[in-house]
């Protein structure tokens, strides 16, 4: 058996993030040589995950990042198993280097992220390396990015619950942009106006309010009537623009925005949360 030296093992520990033992067990497997002992802790990780495939990975981070010139943003989801992990500071660091190769490189979509470059390998091959010195299962789950004059983000304190809004005008005062990243989170919009809405999601509203109104013993004349009196609540409750402002509910987020200034709105919004 090769000779490991202390050495040898803080360079390991260095490139991988592996524990110390770990790190020995692999230099005297690879009999000494670093880049076969990278490759056996990389192996390790991708016999846990398929080990673990079927865990669910529910609890873990939702991240945003804006660009320095705040035109740019990106909010990514990094999963673990337990919230433990997801606390743990190895799991943290890799999240938020993953968060920052996402924007900086601004792929396409989901798959894209998991195939760029980090570290020697992919985003993906690192996901499962972490996974070998962790021990449970993590999954890199959700990517979004939006490109505007102005792009503001939130993340609720616990790091469950995040926001990414667009703006169509940079000059938008910080605080009201930031409320409104605030209320894409707390109030969970699924449109910016009316016109945003899809028509299969506006039916279905329809359907739920029509057969609710039969259940209750509306007469069938009635029914459209109230399904049309539900559809606008619905607008109402779940159209950004048209949501009433949370902090202070006189005012809706369109009454908001016309006060920051002339033709001031939303472009696009993103939101993801770990918490039921």
């Amino acid at each position: 058996m090769a000779e490991v030296t202390a050495t040898d093992i803080s360079k390991l520990r260095k490139l991988t993030g592996a524990g110390m033992m770990d790190c020995k067990k692999a230099l005297e497997e690879g009999a000494g040589n670093v880049e076969k002992a990278i490759e056996i802790i990389r192996k390790k990780g991708q016999a846990i995950a398929n080990k673990r495939a079927d865990r669910d990975a529910s609890e873990g981070v939702a991240l945003t990042k804006v660009s320095e010139d705040g035109t740019k943003g990106v909010l990514i989801v990094l999963n673990s198993e337990t919230d433990f992990v997801a606390k743990n500071s190895d799991f943290l660091t890799l999240a938020y280097n993953i968060l920052d190769i996402a924007l900086k490189n601004l792929p396409a979509d989901l798959d894209g992220l998991k195939k760029l470059p980090m570290e020697g390998v992919t985003v993906l091959d690192k996901v499962v390396e972490k996974l070998g010195i962790i021990g449970e299962k993590l999954d890199l789950s959700y990517y979004a990015k939006i490109d505007a004059p102005k792009v503001v983000d939130y993340i609720h304190p616990g790091n469950k619950l995040a926001s990414l809004v667009g703006f169509n005008n940079a000059g938008i005062d910080r605080q009201i942009a930031r409320d409104v990243a605030m209320q894409v989170a707390a109030m969970n919009p699924v449109a910016i106006d009316k016109a945003d809405v899809t028509a299969k999601m506006l039916e279905q509203e329809k359907d739920i309010a029509r057969e609710q109104a039969r259940k209750e013993g509306k007469p069938e004349e009635m029914i459209d009537r109230i399904a049309e009196g539900k559809v606008n609540k619905f607008y109402k409750e779940s159209t950004l623009l048209n949501q009433e402002f949370i902090k202070d509910n006189k005012k809706t987020i369109r009454d908001v925005l016309k006060e920051a200034g002339k033709d001031i709105t939303v472009t696009e919004f993103k939101r993801f949360s770990l918490t039921i």
